[in-house]
């Protein structure tokens, strides 16, 4: 079996001719059975398949897109199941973005935040208020609820005010790290939500604990964007610039920067490293892709309240980047696709089978048991199984490795010129 899979590594042809029967054979079984989601992770699995190919950069990225962008959605649009599977796969776009963001902070910086969904909901809120009657009550002019048109405006809106929160919150821990970093930004995340909970008096700005209803939805060109399969492009777009911006981040000066603070703070600064800026740097990077996904998920959900951004969420999305890889942008889209579709999709059809086989008679399970209400422990249990077998995570991240003779060979052929020589001679 070693020596298939080693000749298979070298066979591109063979790589080329496997990948296409697979994708055909998954595309078809979602075609003619719509409601198997087995079908659909499979066919999501082609994904995975495609990264440990030998192809290059581009033929991945182009044969991705095909799979996301047509086959995947025409695949699924033959049934009654088509918009709960892009309602899941809209999903996981979104916290993959959020994940991406985390990463850069956590992974490629260092600096642990337990917080990180506060900048979820203020890009949320910031396009819920003002997409509702709500901002009327506290701004002197215009009119409100504000058009659909104003969605795209308000995607880099929020991911401006996300970024500036970010930054808000970096300045006042830059003196602390370690354990007290994950305590800092603990309260900073529940501060924001307590705030955004009882922000409704004096002024009524975010209705309190009722939350904010009746969000208008996306327009463009005329066309109101109220269904999971719309949302599911604007999303991959989205995902898409996020997933550029941090591949050109990790690969730039800023990102070694940040590589070398997560090593050692003293080495980097004593190097030139200016470790304020790049803190604050990866706070607000961070954040911003948080907050422009808020938006969109205050948008597809019409409705937000505080008790969409608890404590929980920001563990979960942790747990994403631990799951997948510290540092490895592979693996933390990996970590969070497998984190969000099984808490969707996975641990829900579980649940319904089982409670299938009680009605029925076969089995009988509490539904204290149930796998919908064991993911916190279902999660945890990933957390242990891989802190034990696999701490660098399902795609650990790769540092750039150098040939020690190519290095000095190249330092060979280093010539000094001739005038230098007779200074130094001299």
């Amino acid at each position: 079996m070693k020596k298939l899979l080693d000749a298979l590594k070298v066979n591109k042809r063979a790589q080329i001719i496997l990948l296409v029967c697979y994708i055909a054979i998954t595309s078809l079984s979602l075609f003619f059975a719509q409601k198997s989601v087995i079908a659909f992770l499979l066919l999501l699995f082609s994904l995975l398949l495609l990264y440990y190919t030998s192809f290059q950069n581009r033929t991945k990225w182009l044969i991705a897109g095909l799979i996301l962008v047509v086959l995947l959605p025409f695949s699924a649009s033959q049934g009654d199941a088509y918009q709960s599977y892009m309602e899941v796969a809209t999903l996981v776009g979104i916290y993959v973005a959020m994940a991406l963001g985390l990463n850069i902070v956590v992974g490629l910086a260092g600096l642990l935040d337990l917080g990180f969904v506060a900048f979820f909901a203020v890009g949320a809120y910031t396009y819920g208020i003002f997409a509702t009657a709500q901002a009327s009550n506290f701004m002197p002019f215009g009119s409100f609820p504000l058009s659909g048109e104003s969605f795209w405006v308000f995607i880099l809106l929020g991911c401006f005010v996300a970024a500036l929160f970010g930054v808000l919150l970096g300045i006042p821990v830059l003196r602390v790290k370690g354990d007290y970093l994950a305590i800092v930004t603990l309260g900073f995340g529940e501060i924001i939500r307590i705030i955004f909970n009882n922000l409704d008096k004096p002024i009524n700005i975010t209705n309190g604990a009722m939350g904010l209803s009746s969000i208008t939805p996306p327009e463009i060109f005329g066309i109101k964007l109220i269904y999971p399969n719309q949302f599911y492009f604007v999303t991959l777009v989205i995902l898409l610039f996020v997933i550029f911006t941090v591949r050109r981040l990790e690969h730039s000066k800023i990102g070694r920067s940040w590589k070398a603070v997560r090593e050692n703070e003293i080495a980097a600064q004593a190097m030139g490293i200016p470790l304020v800026r790049t803190k604050l740097l990866a706070f607000a990077i961070g954040a911003s892709f948080s907050g422009m996904m808020g938006v969109v998920f205050a948008a597809k959900q019409t409705f937000i309240d505080p008790t969409s951004f608890t404590l929980l969420e920001s563990i979960t999305i942790l747990v994403m980047v631990i799951l997948g890889g510290m540092g490895s942008v592979p693996g933390v889209i990996l970590g969070a696709a497998c984190v969000t579709i099984l808490n969707l999709q996975v641990l829900t059809e579980l649940t319904d089978w089982f409670n299938q086989l009680s009605l029925n008679g076969v089995i009988t399970i509490p539904d204290a048991l149930s796998p919908a209400k064991m993911q916190r422990f279902i999660f945890g249990a990933l957390l242990i199984i891989f802190a034990l077998y696999r701490p660098q995570g399902l795609i650990p991240s790769k540092s750039v490795k150098f040939d020690l003779k190519d290095l000095k060979e190249e330092d060979e052929t280093i010539t000094v010129p001739a005038n230098k020589t007779e200074k130094l001679n001299a």
